[in-house]
């Protein structure tokens, strides 16, 4: 009974089982240019593998350049005529951001999909720019990033006429966030820190970023509806190294994970589907799961909150900006 539970597809045709192949099956992606940050491990890695697969040139966006190299050769030992190349990017470093993206602008590649999927969760530690560690890579880099790299994907979408996609990678875990949603005023207080309610907060935070930013694509984009659109998703919980900091969350992951949790290339799936389905063209503000649309919290889906944390972003990264 709990098999076929998992087994049973939705509305989209694919279920929890399905496979990130599986559901790009038959989809040409050799005219799309994609980044993935996080792409030299685990989900990241998949999607990456399997959008080369489907043609698609994908520039994977990563901490360790030496790691990226294995996993690019990796990538063309099995695909041969594989588009991949490497670029390095630290999420937790604004600095970095700013030049990842200034290089990417002097390249003049199009940008036709962005995936922000890297994600830590250590304990508390404060990035080089002094915020805590798990805000700042999980969600204020992505926001950043995003951000830089906005006009490039309108640009393509208007020239290629091919929708332009951001996909964030979020996690149920936003579900199990700080009782306020986001810890505003104590973001960088390790006495208000929990290592998993802080993982929580940035994952909460990826879908209210997605959700703010298709707001905003519509009002901008009036007479070019969709031109690019911004979702959010939960991957599924999958074996990776994600919990290598927590003993206690390791240890039940690998007692159940023959049990509850998805492989990698499951856990790529959604991602996969999200980023290249023709399924998903007309949506945006979407929250999906197991290849399907879901529902996120109320917390996930409250406009106030979203619009609070986009303000707060904006002026935090003025802020140091102008330091």
């Amino acid at each position: 009974m709990w098999w076929y539970g998992r087994s049973r597809k939705g509305v989209s045709g694919f279920s929890s089982c399905s496979t990130a192949e599986e559901v790009t099956d038959g989809i040409d992606g050799s005219s799309l240019t994609a980044i993935i940050t996080g792409a030299s491990s685990g989900i990241g890695r998949e999607t990456g593998r399997v959008l080369a697969l489907r043609g698609v040139h994908v520039i994977m966006a990563i901490r360790n350049m030496d790691a990226g190299n294995k996993v690019k050769e990796a990538i063309l030992q099995e695909i041969p005529c594989a588009k991949i190349d490497i670029m390095e990017l630290d999420l937790s470093s604004f600095s970095s951001i700013t030049n990842f993206a200034a290089q990417f602008t002097s390249s003049a590649l199009p940008l036709n999909i962005l995936i922000n999927n890297a994600g830590v969760a250590p304990p508390f530690t404060l990035s080089e720019d002094k915020i805590e560690m798990q805000f700042a890579t999980n969600y204020l880099g992505h926001f950043l990033l995003t951000n830089l790299l906005l006009d490039i994907i309108k640009n393509t979408a208007r020239q290629t006429q091919i929708q332009g996609r951001i996909v964030n990678v979020s996690s149920l875990a936003h579900r199990f966030t700080y009782p306020t949603g986001i810890l505003f005023d104590n973001i960088n207080d390790p006495s208000s820190y929990q290592n998993a309610r802080a993982y929580g907060q940035s994952k909460l935070a990826n879908i209210l970023h997605a959700n703010h930013l298709a707001r905003l694509l519509r009002v901008y984009i009036l007479f070019e509806e969709d031109i690019v659109t911004a979702n959010s998703l939960h991957p599924g919980m999958i074996a990776t190294d994600l919990y290598r900091h927590n003993s206690l969350v390791a240890g039940i992951v690998n007692k159940f994970v023959k049990y509850v949790i998805k492989n990698v290339e499951q856990g790529a799936a959604t991602t996969c589907y999200v980023a290249l389905h023709p399924g998903v063209k007309e949506i945006s503000g979407g929250y999906f799961s197991d290849c399907n649309l879901s529902t996120a919290s109320d917390q996930a889906n409250d406009v106030q909150l979203a619009t609070k944390l986009w303000d707060f972003t904006i002026q935090l990264l003025a802020s140091h900006s102008n330091k």
